[in-house]
């Protein structure tokens, strides 16, 4: 199996970036993955005491469809992160500084319009990871099983859709859905299988379009029974990942 894709995350909900290479720490996420979110006005959430809430309580896709039309990138040698409208519009802040944050939250506020609550405010709490799940995780996809999807419903897919950190090759579709439990090398990482993953609404987003354009939740359960595809793995032992290297199940 080989790694073709690697991806962060670093605002929940907002789009992916694409990274070459990464160094994981055993016990947490990629580095920057959610590591930034917009919560609601009316979440619960404390940084000062942070613990893990769902995710309608942030800008999500599964709530606010018009967020996949923003470009995000997080420089972190400069500690920059630059949030791009499709009008060319554009905030560029800091958003490990008390400042920054309020200013970004303004920001994404405005474009939300009628869907942001209350008075959202932008989150970094350092070692936090808002992520799905209620400790840090890498989630990975197994681009065979994207395909067996596309070919069962007889239309693209795209793997964005899905959120994950690896995508892979080599691996019949449907396989990686029998390793709960199970220890895999990643790269020169090691990681164990925590669950297979869940499909929500929000892969009915085109991560190009924003328009809930499909329905991949019902999609599975048709066609498989199921609305599970993908799976998220715990690091228990830290070290590089990168494009190319293999995965191999223990």
């Amino acid at each position: 199996m080989r790694i073709e894709h690697l991806y962060r995350y670093p605002v929940k909900g907002l789009s992916a970036e694409a990274l070459a290479e990464v160094e994981v720490e055993a016990g947490q996420a990629l580095p920057w993955d959610r590591a930034f979110a917009l919560a609601q006005g009316d979440a619960p959430f404390d940084p000062n005491a942070p613990v893990w809430i769902k995710k309608t309580n942030f800008m999500c896709l599964m709530a606010n469809a018009r967020a996949a039309l923003l470009r995000s990138q997080f420089d972190p040698t400069h500690e920059l992160l630059t949030i791009r409208a499709p009008d060319g519009t554009e905030i560029v802040d800091h958003p490990l500084q008390l400042a920054g944050r309020a200013r970004l939250a303004a920001w994404l506020t405005e474009f939300l319009g009628a869907e942001a609550r209350g008075v959202p405010q932008f989150h970094h709490v350092p070692g936090f990871v808002f992520g799905d799940q209620r400790t840090p995780v890498v989630s990975l996809v197994n681009l065979a099983s994207i395909a067996d999807l596309e070919t069962k419903v007889a239309a693209p897919r795209h793997r964005l859709r899905f959120r994950a950190n690896i995508y892979f090759s080599g691996l019949p579709a449907g396989a990686e859905l029998q390793w709960a439990g199970r220890e895999l090398l990643v790269g020169g990482t090691r990681m164990r299988v925590t669950k297979r993953t869940m499909r929500c609404p929000a892969t009915q987003v085109n991560p190009l379009t924003a328009e809930r354009d499909a329905n991949p939740v019902l999609e599975l359960r048709h066609h498989e029974g199921h609305a599970d595809l993908g799976i998220h793995a715990e690091v228990l032992e830290g070290g590089r990942i990168a494009l190319g290297e293999a995965i191999e199940l223990l």
